[in-house]
């Protein structure tokens, strides 16, 4: 009963903080985001940058997840590659340091999230669509050659209660025709020093249940190990793909 009754406590404080937040700080965080961005100056980036980690943060702090950082994130152009545990990696990830994401198309129609998405830099991608792995990898390129930090889940979704799958080999092709390193990122959430596996999504659960239950949660800690960069001078896309998966499966092990 006492564990039900904190449930219901924290879902309540925490989803009206967050409810708060979003009605009255988000649009105008977005907007001078947007304003830096358009800038196109160094100065207006880095103060984008900032706005949006700081914005990232603070979605983080509202569903209970405390962020621990371990190696230091390649500076100028790089493609991350991380594991994919749940739709808060993205948030997780961007508290570390400013990058653009690829992400699937279907994010573009949620509410709050695709305006987030967007002022991040997110590149969608509609799945099993040719063109659109073409248009984006184009677009990824484009990034890493402007000297950006772009970040692929090359799994390619979540899957619950898997392990870390295969990573993709086309996903980094853009490192290939660029020459940009590649640096693996190891996303782990822990609670009570277990692997805190309820983080992810349950068997045929949707995106709003799922909201619902972090909201409700107990506190956890997503540990993100930014690893050793792999040079993709010369390197074939399926080398790049083995190298990041098993230099994440040996961090997330270790």
């Amino acid at each position: 009963m006492i564990a039900i009754l904190a449930s219901i406590l924290r879902f309540t404080v925490r989803g009206l903080l967050l409810i708060v937040y979003l009605l009255f700080c988000l649009a105008p965080i977005l907007m001078f985001v947007n304003y830096y961005r358009r800038l196109g100056t160094e100065q207006g980036s880095l103060k984008a940058d900032r706005l949006a980690i700081g914005l990232a943060k603070r979605l983080t702090w509202f569903f209970g997840v405390s962020v621990e950082v371990t190696g230091e994130p390649q500076k100028g152009s790089v493609l991350m590659a991380a594991n994919h545990i749940s739709w808060l990696d993205i948030t997780v990830l961007h508290s570390a340091c400013a990058m653009g994401f690829v992400a699937k198309a279907e994010i573009e129609s949620w509410p709050v999230f695709s305006s987030i998405a967007r002022v991040g830099g997110t590149i969608f991608h509609q799945r099993g669509n040719h063109d659109s792995a073409a248009d984006v990898s184009a677009l990824m390129a484009q990034r890493l050659q402007q000297g950006r930090a772009v970040a692929i889940f090359p799994e390619g979704g979540i899957q619950a209660g898997a392990p870390i799958r295969v990573f993709h080999a086309r996903m980094f092709r853009a490192a290939v025709d660029v020459g940009c390193p590649v640096q693996p990122v190891m996303i782990r959430y822990m609670r009570d020093g277990h692997y805190d596996e309820e983080i992810s999504f349950r068997v045929g659960e949707r995106m709003f249940t799922n909201i619902c239950r972090q909201l409700a949660r107990p506190k956890s800690i997503a540990e993100v190990h930014f690893l050793p960069v792999i040079s993709a001078v010369e390197q074939p896309r399926r080398f790049l793909a083995e190298a990041a998966r098993a230099a994440v499966v040996s961090s997330y092990n270790s």
